[in-house]
């Protein structure tokens, strides 16, 4: 007899659980050759991945994928090469296991060390993007942490030829089969018998759409690592040279606009605004960006549409930006505090102390001073890769690399010592 799904799911969930045990005493060594022999194999079934992706993608229009989302679900060549090469990127990363943190001895003798430890076992969820199938696992191996895996319905023969590879270089480096598991079934019951599994599965990763993520936190019965939206600002400062602010925006919001760290929203300070707003909003344009602006930014931009209070707490994830004018740095501050989604916040101004105040002020997972808000990213901030940005503040916040899917414990270490 088949088992039932809630029975699969509990299966999951065990040997994902024995297999963490496992894999949480596995040598940095044995951990850096998966990650190096797994980079190979990727190379070397190059083709039989893209063939599994071009069967998703050749059914990517029946799913209602826009074109964005079938070029994030497609692989090419160059793609499958850039999976290899993060992989090899977390093996050179230092491992996070048995990392002593902190270290001191009391006045009676007794060690105390503050140790790196896996979490344990953690369930992950995503949509469309393959190479983060190869990414999650990378990192949570690395990270002496078991996964399982849910990717979306639309990436099912890449993703499962993906996972078997991975599976394959688990054996034959004898580390678990476990530690790296799909979740087979498309039923989204599934996620719901996997979530109240807290007994077994110690964190939950959503990294999707805001529906996806809002059903998992009111769900799941263990912890849920997350952010719900990127709602990211710009504030161009009065001393903010235009070349600056045009490069920045521009990159900001038209170099992948579907991503959740490019800018929804420009602050422009309201001095800055007349020699300079006309010319950017033209190169906006020249760009495809649809403008809505507030009115008084709306009338040096020639075609802006009127924006709404919507527009200002919308994450567009499209060339689209809504445009508002302040009067000081905190107008603006208060603009992001109330819109704002705690991703990113951005500052352009050569006002060594508007910054400082502004970095202060800000309270998001990433704020930046004269750069694009496009680098809050784990590659991009030297993390090799990331399983997702957090704007939560517990347990960790931004780009979640190795360090942020461990915790730690204290080895207390004595020579007889008791309590008085």
């Amino acid at each position: 007899m088949q088992p039932t799904l809630e029975a699969q799911c509990l299966a999951l969930a065990q040997q994902a659980r024995q297999a963490g045990k496992t894999l949480a005493t596995a040598g940095t060594a044995a951990k850096n050759a998966w990650l190096h022999a797994t980079a190979e194999r990727l190379l070397g079934e190059r083709e039989a991945i893209l063939a599994a992706n071009a069967l998703d993608v050749a059914a990517a229009p029946g799913y209602g994928l826009t074109a964005a989302s079938i070029d994030r679900l497609t692989l090419t060549a160059a793609r499958v090469e850039a999976m290899a090469v993060g992989l090899r990127q977390v093996a050179v990363l230092p491992d996070p296991v048995g990392e002593v943190r902190e270290g001191h001895t009391r006045p009676n003798g007794l060690s105390v060390l503050k140790v790196g430890v896996p979490l344990g076992v953690i369930f992950f969820l995503y949509e469309s993007r393959p190479n983060i199938t190869v990414d999650a696992a990378a990192l949570c191996v690395k990270s002496g942490n078991a996964v399982i895996l849910r990717g979306g319905k639309e990436a099912a023969h890449t993703n499962a030829a993906l996972t078997g590879f991975l599976q394959a270089e688990l054996t034959a480096h004898d580390l678990p089969v476990h530690a790296v598991q799909r979740v087979q079934s498309a039923d989204r019951a599934a996620v719901g018998h996997l979530l109240k599994l807290n007994q077994s599965i110690d964190l939950v990763i959503p990294r999707g759409g805001e529906s996806l993520i809002r059903r998992v936190a009111a769900e799941a019965t263990m912890p849920v690592l997350k952010h719900y939206t990127g709602n990211c600002h710009i504030f161009v400062d009065a001393s903010c040279p235009y070349e600056r602010a045009e490069a920045i925006v521009l990159n900001a919001k038209c170099q992948r606009p579907g991503v959740c760290n490019a800018v929804e929203t420009i602050l422009i300070h309201r001095d800055w605004a007349p020699g300079h707003l006309t010319r950017l909003g033209a190169a906006l344009r020249a760009a495809g960006v649809e403008l809505r602006a507030c009115p008084e930014s709306r009338a040096l931009i020639p075609g802006a549409l009127i924006a709404t209070d919507a527009d200002y707490a919308t994450e567009f994830l499209d060339l689209i930006l809504a445009v508002k004018m302040v009067s000081t740095l905190s107008e603006a501050v208060a603009v992001i505090d109330r819109y704002g989604s705690k991703h990113t916040d951005a500052i352009l101004t050569q006002d060594a102390g508007n910054a400082r105040r502004f970095t202060q002020l800000v309270d998001s997972a990433a704020v930046v001073v004269n750069a694009s808000t496009r680098f809050n990213d784990g590659f991009e901030l030297g993390f090799g890769a990331e399983i997702g940005i957090s704007t939560d503040k517990f347990h960790a916040r931004g780009p979640c690399g190795l360090k942020e899917l461990t915790s730690y414990k204290y080895i207390l270490t004595g020579d007889g010592q008791i309590r008085r």
